[in-house]
């Protein structure tokens, strides 16, 4: 399948580099790593920008673009690491568009496509990366469903308007919608995770009780799967642009023998690596991406392929950034350590690059017998 990059794409993409740059600077995402909340003004300007609203439908209030038309915005958020609630939501956003019912749409996402923060909350303790392998469970009784269990690794989940939650309600794997007001400070505890531009917390759901009609009809979880590891893809597409040029600043400032230490060709030669990932990680990427846009259902191995790729580059350029950067980079004020973090979080989302190769390969294999 061709590559496509519309025209409202590349003004997304062009639009999100300048605003990231002016807004996200590294002192900037510095200072929000002791923040106890997110930054309101930059969430506002972002739906001002309607990029809360470019995967939901033009009848309830959204741009309707598409997924693949928030890949550019989250590109750009990953190369300047900026940190918000965005990815969350977009998956939330996605999740209602695509298993919802009609009333669930209407009440949600005009609200979502305005301001409204929504996350998803899937992991569990033993972080199996199977979305349909659920040990959560909800119980009805009339109209009303109660929730056992817990769920790690909800972010944003303290100032969140929607946390659509898996569940297994009568044997098979479910998703549930929560209200932010149905929740209260005990349900919600913060955890430490290794990168510390993500708010992240245990979500404690014993014994709340919602009504069944906030059930989506539908799951979706192949969909959910998909969509999640295409915007992963292009954080890390995006972190692994930015990591490239903090090493390139580097080895073009750095003396060593009264050489620029990038002189050096140890250090040229993986520097050159990077690159080609880079280009190597784009080009999947958008290829990925404008496979959800066509024909979503046949996605999967173009966006395993993408996720797994860029998994694998930009942990090995931050690994490279922090080695270059001497006894400085294995110290936090080196701002290499931002991107590893990022990439090692990023790298264990929804499967690392080692479960999705094995994955793929009967996708690709079997298809080529």
């Amino acid at each position: 399948m061709t590559i496509s990059f519309s025209d409202e794409q590349a003004m997304l993409l062009d639009t999100a580099k300048d605003f990231c740059q002016k807004r996200s600077s590294m002192e900037t995402v510095r200072e929000s790593l002791d923040s106890s909340g997110i930054n309101r003004g930059l969430w506002d300007e972002m739906a001002e920008l309607g990029w809360l609203g470019i995967n939901v439908p033009e009848s309830f209030g959204g741009l309707g673009l598409g997924i693949d038309s928030v890949v550019p915005v989250v590109e750009s958020m990953g190369r300047y690491l900026m940190g918000s609630p965005y990815f969350g939501s977009m998956l939330a956003t996605e999740i209602l568009v695509n298993a919802g019912s009609e009333a669930q749409k209407a009440a949600w996402l005009p609200r979502l496509a305005s301001g409204a923060i929504g996350t998803m909350a899937l992991t569990e303790e033993d972080g199996s990366w199977l979305l349909d392998e659920v040990h959560m469970s909800a119980v009805r009784k009339n109209s009303v469903l109660t929730l056992e269990g817990a769920k790690h690794f909800v972010t944003d989940a303290d100032v969140a308007d929607v946390v659509i939650v898996s569940v297994t309600l009568d044997g098979a794997a479910s998703l549930v919608l929560i209200d932010g007001a149905q929740l209260d400070g005990s349900n919600i505890i913060r955890e430490e995770v290794i990168d510390q531009t993500r708010r992240s917390f245990q979500l404690m759901l014993e014994g709340v009780e919602i009504p069944d009609n906030q059930l989506l009809p539908g799951n979706a979880f192949g969909h959910l799967e998909r969509t999640a590891m295409l915007l992963l893809a292009a954080e890390m597409t995006g972190g692994l642009s930015g990591t490239l040029s903090l090493i390139v600043e580097y080895l073009n400032t750095r003396k060593a023998f009264d050489r620029y230490i990038g002189s050096y060709q140890s250090l040229k030669h993986p520097t050159s690596d990077i690159l080609l990932s880079l280009e190597a990680a784009r080009s999947h990427l958008y290829h990925a991406a404008t496979t959800m846009a066509v024909a979503p259902e046949q996605a999967e191995a173009d966006v395993l392929i993408a996720k797994s790729q860029s998994s694998e580059a930009y942990a090995y350029a931050g690994d490279r950034a922090i080695q270059f950067h001497g006894g400085f980079g294995f110290t936090f004020d080196c701002d290499a350590q931002l991107y590893l973090r990022r990439a090692l979080w990023c790298q264990n989302q929804f499967g690392d690059d080692a479960y999705l190769r094995q994955r793929l390969e009967p996708l690709l294999l079997d298809k080529a017998i």
